[in-house]
């Protein structure tokens, strides 16, 4: 979560890294209508965690901010507006759609004050195109997000976001590449491409370009870019464009975040997903053998219905076999409306347990992780908090290095949760 705090109009962001680039349009078009002490809290719908804590944000914001107008849209809006309309601190609930646009922010000030008054919520489903939403800033980081596709065709059992987030919709290239220049121009040396399903990226466009070659055109024709980093993929849906990129690009970042969710085929035929555990093995051996210091991130749900103590361990192992450096454990959470809801569900307790040992697993194969990378060289991005990135994007502290630049350094250590550096200028002294 971020809470940037900007004059007149405040932000609350949870969630994905798309939500971190909406909140600037959001920003944006609320001041451009006019909007004044007001707080908009963009919120998340993946898990039933994500949308008590904006609840909770909420409750908090108007207790600190009793004379503010609060603003409440984002997937968990798009997706139960009436629940958030319904709690009296909020004055407005935007849909997905309605939060990119000044005109809504404009109309909100004069909605009533009951549930149905203050909802301007529209069906998602009806959004047929992304518009290039132009960012020059995005506010407290020093990567860039641009967002080159919105949306899901993909109908997983447990997932409630397309219903958040509409059918799969692309930018189309020419305003990518704008979009990169003007990061670019105002001292990003990192992009980073955005989307729900960003790898289903080009196909409801001419010619139907892909996520791969997208990157590549911008690699080419913004070549001042530095780094070009993805965020979540869809394994089964790369394309050959992609994989040169990871063999000959050096400026392409060495690291893939996996959307797995699970490691036994039986539970993924269960989620509705399209690959195989064979498919995300034979994967990782791929692009290892291309580029051997190629990282991997990954999502994956403990405790989904009908899971046995079998079944959790196929996840277990899988990530073991691949080596993921950075794995992301949620605890299967039921979303009403979804399928996965009316499977039969595990006991809350076995669920939470079976996602404290796959965090376990985890957090081992991160220490192995970090200690593989001591003794090496890197190249790390600062950021503003005192920490930096290396190229795959294991985490590394930076005290005293100016946020934004480009540093080569020797990792010294780690302390089990981030490397220790060292400078050139260090070494000499």
């Amino acid at each position: 979560m971020t809470d940037p705090r900007q004059s007149g109009v405040d932000v609350i962001t949870f969630g994905c890294r798309l939500n971190t680039y909406e909140s600037e349009v959001m920003k944006a078009e609320a001041a451009r209508a006019g909007l004044t002490d007001a707080i908009l809290v963009n919120t998340c719908a993946v898990t039933g965690e994500a949308v008590r804590q904006a609840r909770q944000a909420i409750r908090r914001a108007r207790r600190d901010n009793p004379q503010s107008r609060i603003i409440v849209t984002g997937c968990a809006a798009q997706t139960d507006a009436g629940a958030f309309a319904a709690m009296p601190e909020v004055d407005a609930v935007l849909g997905n759609a309605e939060k990119l646009k000044a005109a809504h922010y404009r109309a909100s000030q004069d909605f009533g004050v009951s549930a149905e008054e203050k909802v301007a919520v529209n069906d998602i489903m009806s959004v047929t195109e992304t518009a290039p939403q132009l960012v020059s800033h995005i506010d407290g980081h020093v990567r860039g997000f641009l967002q080159v596709q919105n949306g899901c065709d993909h109908r997983c059992t447990f997932c409630i976001i397309p219903y958040g987030r509409g059918n799969s919709r692309s930018v189309p290239m020419g305003a990518v590449v704008e979009q990169a220049r003007r990061l670019v121009e105002n001292g990003y040396r990192e992009v980073v491409l955005t989307g729900v399903d960003a790898t289903s990226y080009g196909a409801d466009l001419p010619g139907t370009p892909t996520l791969g070659l997208l990157a590549k055109t911008l690699l080419r024709q913004v070549p001042e870019i530095a780094r070009l980093r993805l965020s979540s993929i869809d394994s089964i849906e790369v394309d050959r464009h992609l994989m040169d990129l990871i063999a000959d690009e050096p400026r392409f970042m060495p690291h893939l975040h996996l959307s797995l969710q699970h490691g036994d085929d039986m539970i993924l035929k269960r989620m509705k997903r399209r690959h195989a555990r064979a498919d995300a093995l034979v994967f990782a051996e791929q692009v290892r053998s291309l580029r051997p210091e190629f990282s991997f991130g990954a999502d994956m749900i403990a405790g989904f219905p009908t899971e046995t103590a079998d079944m959790a361990a196929n996840s277990a192992r899988l990530a073991e076999e691949i080596g993921i450096a950075h794995l992301h454990v949620f605890p299967y959470s039921p979303r009403e409306g979804t399928p996965a809801a009316r499977m039969p569900q595990l006991d809350r307790r076995l669920v939470k347990d079976r996602a404290a040992e796959l965090r376990g697993v985890a957090e081992r194969l991160h220490a192995n992780h970090l200690q593989r990378l001591v003794g090496s060289r890197q190249t790390i991005l600062v950021e503003r908090n005192g920490m930096a990135h290396t190229p795959d994007f294991t985490l590394a502290a930076a005290p005293g290095l100016e946020p934004g630049l480009l540093v080569e350094v020797t990792i010294t250590g780690h302390n089990g949760r981030h490397l220790e550096i060292q400078t050139a200028a260090q070494k000499a002294a």
